[in-house]
């Protein structure tokens, strides 16, 4: 049995995980900024969960959270961040604000989140951080560049701090997920290859997880396809995003 803190447990792959983690036994901490999806879990499982719902890109409410994680647990053994929203850049009509939203919530919430977990993780017995990025980052598409770039930077964080953490023996996971049916992804208006449903991703992770990989990407042979197609010419690649891009909606 772990003591786990997940982030972005109110829908989704994290609820749907926050399910299997606590049918497995383990003590489970939630975070979202929706409550009632995390009371309505905790009718459940009252003794292994703590609801500690807050907006994880304000770091005053995220030491909270991990004062109360530390305050009934003193320790945590597993993190996993899954926190994070997808937004679209439309043609012709770039938006600041739309980048800084997303960079705040899939980049600096989850910086916040690490700031205050790390030391809780180093207390823990065999410490493992989970962080989930997208498969995207192996292929720029249109219209995805502010959703790209944080989970792109958010994989070459959560890499570098694999290195600096090897030393200290926490394990550290990235997960790239393709497409999900989750409430966001149905707000998409493009087709979605290979789509999982939330409650296969969250068994596919937690199966993974005891193994500790470096990596879990799903569905293999999507992910791989973007690899692939990530490691065209340059040239090759702009054709072919400018064959699935949308006209501007000021052409």
């Amino acid at each position: 049995m772990s003591r786990v803190w997940l982030t972005g447990a109110s829908s989704g792959i994290g609820a749907a995980l926050a399910a299997v983690l606590l049918e497995q036994g383990h003590l489970l901490a939630v975070s979202a900024r929706r409550s009632q999806p995390l009371e309505t879990l905790a009718t459940r499982y009252q003794d292994q969960i703590l609801v500690l719902p807050g907006d994880l890109t304000d770091p005053h409410q995220v030491a909270t959270i991990c004062q109360q994680i530390d305050l009934h647990w003193g320790a945590l053994d597993l993190v996993i961040l899954n926190a994070g929203t997808c937004e679209y850049l439309e043609p012709g009509h770039f938006d600041t604000r739309l980048v800084e939203r997303l960079i705040n919530t899939n980049l600096l919430g989850t910086c916040h989140c690490l700031e205050g977990a790390l030391p809780l993780l180093r207390r823990g017995q065999r410490p493992h951080l989970v962080a989930v990025s997208s498969a995207v980052t192996s292929l720029a598409l249109p219209r995805a560049g502010a959703y790209g770039a944080s989970k792109a930077a958010l994989r070459y964080l959560i890499e570098s701090l694999r290195i600096d953490l090897a030393a200290e023996g926490i394990d550290v996971t990235l997960v790239s997920p393709g497409f999900v049916d989750t409430p966001l992804t149905r707000r998409n208006d493009f087709p979605m290859p290979m789509r999982w449903s939330a409650q296969r991703a969250a068994r596919h992770i937690a199966r993974r997880l005891p193994a500790r990989p470096l990596d879990i990407a799903f569905p293999w042979s999507f992910t791989l396809v973007l690899r692939l197609l990530g490691h065209l010419p340059a040239r090759w690649r702009l054709a072919l995003g400018r064959r699935l891009a949308r006209p501007s909606k000021e052409s």
